[in-house]
C-alpha cells in the first residue's frame, strides 16, 4: 500500500476530468506532477505541485489550476479538505481512517510492507568493493562495500533482478608485485631474513602466505630464478588474498554473486572483441593526443596511439587503449569487461568507486554508451574518505596492514551492525567522519542506538502485551479497533509510517540508500515521542487497562516496528530485540 501514489491517482484523475471539461488544454504531460508530504506539517498531510508544473504549458496562472483541482479533489471521500497557498501550492489534509489502513497493510504485510514493483524484473548489475587482491580491505573499502551491499538489497526490494559483482584486478603490474612481496615471507618463513625493499608490500598479513607458500612447496622455490617462481608465487599469493577479502566481506554481512577475473577476460581475447566492435562504429582510431594542460612535463612527446573517441560522447578527452610499445592501458581491459557485463544481459550496470576514480567516470559512461547505443545506463557512484576517530584524535594505526586501518579493525571493534549503519549516515559523495567512542554511545545522538532503541522498545511492549494477557500477534491485533487511534501524536506517527513505501522508490530510482537510514532516524524520533508523551498522559500509553485499546495502540507500535525491522534488514542491520 502506497497512499502516496494512491493520492497521486487521484490527482491525475481530477486532472483528466479538468481536460474532458475543458478547462484544461488536451495534451499534457503529467510526469513530473507529484504527491508529496508538505515541508511544513501544519499545511496539511500532503501537497501537489501539479498547478505549478502545469501552468506554463497550459497558459494559466497556477492559482486558478489549483482553485479548480482542489473542487475536484474535495469530491473524493478520502481527502477531508483541499486548500490553495501561496502562488498555486495545493494542501490536502486526508481523512484519519486512511492511516488506519496503513497501520493494517503494515500488520498484515509484514515486513514486505512497502516492498514496490517499479523495478518491474529489471536486470541490474551493481559492481562494488572490487579493491585490487594485495592486501586487507581498509576503511575506505568498507564504506564502499556497505554502500554497494546495501543499494543491491534496496533495488532488490524496488523489484529490480540484482547481481552483485566484484571485479577482481589480477592482470596488472600489482599483481608481481604482490608476488615478489610473498616470496620474501616465504625466505622468511625459511629463516632467511626477507629484503621488503622500496616498492613492495610491508603488511605483516603477508606472513603466513609465506608460511603456507613453505608448506605447500618446502624450500622447492628457494634457488630458483624468479622467472620460475613468479608466476606459481603470484596465483598462490592471490588465492590467499582473494580468501582473505572474502572473509572480511563476510564479517560484514556481504555475499557477492559473482567475482570476474580481469585476467579470465584478457585472455579469452575479449579485449580484441570490444575493440574491433567499437572500431567497426568508428570509435577507435590512430591518432596523436594534444599536449597535457598545463606545465608540460620534461618527457612528454607527441606520440601515435590507439584512441578511442570517447569525446564523441561528452569525455574531455579521446583516451588512449593501447600505449606505442603494443601494450594495453588500464583502460582497455575495462572496456572488455563493461562489454562483457553487456554481454551478459544487464539493462543497468552501476559501478560503487572510491573518490579517486573521478577521473574514469566520463570514459566509463562513454564508452558503455557507445557499444550499448544508449541502451544500457551506467551510473557510477564516488564514495568519499572515511576519517577515523578515537578519543577525539584520528586514528590511524594498523600494525597488520602496514599503514592504514582495515575493514577487520573496524568490525572488530564496533561489530557489523554499528559499521554498517554508521557508514550510510551521509550520502556516498560526502566525507564521513567515524568516531570509535561515538558510535558505541547510548544516546539519542547516536543514530544507530536511536533506531535500534526504537525497536528495543516495541519488542518490549510486545513481551509486556503477553505478560497481560493481551493478544499481540500481528493478525489479532489487524483486527484491533484502530479508530480509537485520534490523538494527533498517534496519527503522527501512523503518517510517518505511510511514507516508508514512498521513500523506498525515491531511494531505489536514486540509487541512494542512505535515504533509508535517514527515514529511520526520523521515524524512531515519532515513536519516541509518542513513548515519552506516554510518560506524562496515561492516555499514550501502549499498554492499557482495556485490552481492546490497548491491541489498537500496541498494534501502531508493532507497525512501527515492522517498517523499521524492513528497512535496517535493506541495510544489512539485525534488529535489536533489547538493548544491553
Amino acid at each position: 500500500m502506497n497512499l502516496f501514489t494512491d493520492i497521486r491517482a487521484a490527482v491525475l484523475a481530477a486532472l483528466d476530468q479538468l481536460v474532458a471539461a475543458g478547462e484544461l488544454p488536451k495534451g499534457l504531460d503529467m510526469t513530473n506532477v507529484a504527491v508529496e508530504p508538505p515541508r511544513d506539517p501544519a499545511h496539511g498531510d500532503m501537497a501537489t505541485n501539479a498547478a505549478m508544473v502545469l501552468a506554463k504549458p497550459a497558459g494559466k496562472a497556477p492559482r486558478a489550476i489549483a482553485e479548480a483541482l482542489a473542487d475536484r479533489l474535495r469530491e473524493d471521500d478520502r481527502i477531508a479538505t483541499a486548500e490553495v497557498a501561496g502562488p498555486g501550492f495545493l494542501n490536502m489534509r486526508l481523512v484519519p481512517g486512511l492511516w488506519h489502513d496503513v497501520v493494517r497493510a503494515a500488520l498484515a504485510q509484514g515486513r514486505d510492507f512497502g516492498r514496490s514493483t517499479i523495478g518491474q524484473g529489471t536486470r541490474v548489475n551493481v559492481e562494488f568493493v572490487s579493491a585490487n587482491p594485495t592486501g586487507p580491505m581498509h576503511v575506505g573499502h568498507t564504506r564502499g562495500a556497505v554502500f554497494g551491499d546495501a543499494l543491491a538489497s534496496l533495488l532488490d526490494f524496488a523489484g529490480y533482478d540484482v547481481t552483485r559483482e566484484y571485479y577482481i584486478n589480477d592482470a596488472g603490474a600489482q599483481v608481481d608485485v604482490l608476488a615478489r612481496s610473498a616470496y620474501e615471507r616465504y625466505r622468511e618463513a625459511h629463516g632467511l631474513e626477507p629484503q621488503i625493499s622500496e616498492g613492495l608490500y610491508p603488511g605483516d598479513y603477508l606472513i603466513p602466505v609465506g608460511e603456507a607458500l613453505k608448506q605447500e612447496y618446502g624450500d622447492s622455490l628457494l634457488d630458483k630464478p624468479e622467472s620460475e617462481w613468479l608466476s606459481v608465487v603470484r596465483d598462490f599469493a592471490m588465492g590467499r588474498m582473494m580468501q582473505m577479502i572474502r572473509e572480511d566481506l563476510a564479517s560484514l554481512g556481504v555475499k557477492m554473486d559473482v567475482y570476474s577475473s580481469e585476467r579470465a577476460i584478457t585472455e579469452a581475447g575479449r579485449v580484441e572483441e570490444a575493440l574491433e566492435t567499437l572500431r567497426g562504429m568508428g570509435l577507435i582510431y590512430e591518432g596523436v593526443l594534444e599536449p597535457p594542460k598545463g606545465k608540460m612535463p620534461e618527457d612528454w612527446e607527441p606520440r601515435e596511439q590507439t584512441l578511442f573517441r570517447s569525446t564523441a560522447f561528452g569525455d574531455d578527452m579521446d583516451r588512449p587503449v593501447k600505449k606505442s610499445d603494443g601494450s594495453w592501458t588500464y583502460f582497455a581491459p575495462d572496456i572488455a569487461y563493461h562489454w562483457d557485463k553487456v554481454q551478459r544481459g544487464f539493462d543497468q550496470l552501476i559501478n560503487v568507486f572510491g573518490a579517486d576514480h573521478g577521473g574514469y567516470v566520463k570514459r566509463l559512461k562513454a564508452v558503455v554508451q557507445a557499444l550499448t547505443n544508449g541502451r544500457v545506463p551506467l551510473d557510477i557512484k564516488l564514495i568519499q574518505l572515511v576519517k577515523l576517530y578515537k578519543n577525539g584524535e584520528p586514528f590511524k594505526m594498523s600494525k597488520r596492514a602496514g599503514t592504514f586501518v582495515t575493514l577487520r579493525d573496524v568490525v572488530e571493534q564496533v561489530g557489523p551492525d554499528v559499521t554498517r549503519f554508521v557508514m550510510l549516515t551521509r550520502k556516498n559523495d560526502v566525507a564521513l567522519d567515524f568516531d570509535f567512542d561515538k558510535v558505541l554511545e547510548q544516546s539519542k545522538d547516536n543514530p544507530v542506538f536511536y533506531v535500534q532503541y526504537a525497536h528495543a522498545r516495541v519488542c518490549s511492549v510486545l513481551r509486556k502485551a503477553a505478560e497481560a494477557g493481551i493478544p499481540a500477534d500481528d493478525t489479532a491485533l489487524a483486527g484491533a479497533d484502530l479508530s480509537i487511534l485520534t490523538h494527533e501524536a498517534e496519527l503522527e506517527l501512523a503518517r510517518k509510517i505511510a511514507e516508508w513505501p514512498r521513500i523506498v522508490e525515491i531511494a531505489a530510482r536514486g540509487h541512494e540508500p542512505h535515504r533509508i537510514a535517514f527515514y529511520l532516524n526520523e521515524l524512531a524520533a515519532e515513536l519516541h515521542g509518542l513513548w515519552n508523551r506516554g510518560n506524562d498522559d496515561a492516555a499514550l500509553r501502549f499498554i492499557q487497562d482495556d485490552k481492546e485499546v490497548s491491541r489498537a495502540k500496541i498494534a501502531l507500535a508493532r507497525a512501527a516496528g515492522v517498517v523499521i525491522s524492513a528497512g535496517l534488514g535493506i541495510l544489512g542491520v539485525t534488529p535489536a530485540e533489547e538493548m544491553r
